[in-house]
């Protein structure tokens, strides 16, 4: 796990605020599916967030035996350490922030492997982003990050009329594949993050 972070101590803190009312529905999520879902992260924005920074799906490492249980800018993989850069680097405090996934599960092919979530994960999961969405009343703009994620949101938000439009930023998933790999794809990363401040100020 990342060196330096109280794990024990966010995850006793998972049902206060201001994540106690979004972890709530994690955990009925959990009972009725009878599969590890992640809690939001007590550190970050919860219900208060401006800001939904919305991925693909959880790690299999963050909801198996000795894994985080969170879905956190502070777990310990590749992703984060280049997503959290990006937003600092914009000067977008993670307390206005709530990070989340189009598919609240750990996507496994047949083997037990990772795999991308399919149309019909993207759809049967729809349901589930929206009882989040709805719960995010002060939510001002998201940023969706991966094309799945992408596919998984529009799926979401078109699947009826929506009651509020919410700007939305797409910028490539900050995996290793891509924004070490690519200047492009990082600077990409980091404009979307700086167009949100610069939202997140106008307001």
């Amino acid at each position: 796990m990342s060196v330096g972070i109280d794990w024990s101590g966010k995850r006793a803190r998972v049902h206060g605020a201001p994540v106690a009312e979004l972890n709530a529905v994690v955990d009925r999520w959990t009972r009725e599916r009878q599969t590890s879902i992640p809690w939001f992260d007590p550190d970050d924005g919860g219900v208060t967030a401006r800001v939904l920074v919305l991925l693909e799906s959880p790690g299999p490492k963050t909801v198996r035996a000795g894994g985080t249980m969170m879905c956190s800018f502070d777990n310990p993989d590749t992703t984060n350490p280049v997503l959290k850069s990006a937003l600092e680097h914009a000067g977008v405090d993670r307390s206005s922030c709530v990070k989340w996934n189009v598919v609240p599960w750990a996507v496994l092919d047949t083997d037990g492997h990772p795999a991308a979530p399919t149309a019909s994960t993207l759809a049967d999961s729809a349901p589930y982003l929206q009882e989040i969405l709805a719960r995010l009343p002060d939510l001002e703009v998201v940023l969706v990050l991966g094309a799945k994620a992408l596919d998984g949101y529009m799926r979401t938000t078109t699947a009826s009329a929506p009651a509020r439009l919410v700007p939305v930023v797409a910028a490539p998933h900050p995996s290793a594949r891509n924004s070490h790999a690519t200047a492009v794809a990082r600077q990409r990363l980091i404009n979307a993050a700086m167009s949100i401040a610069a939202h997140l100020d106008q307001g």
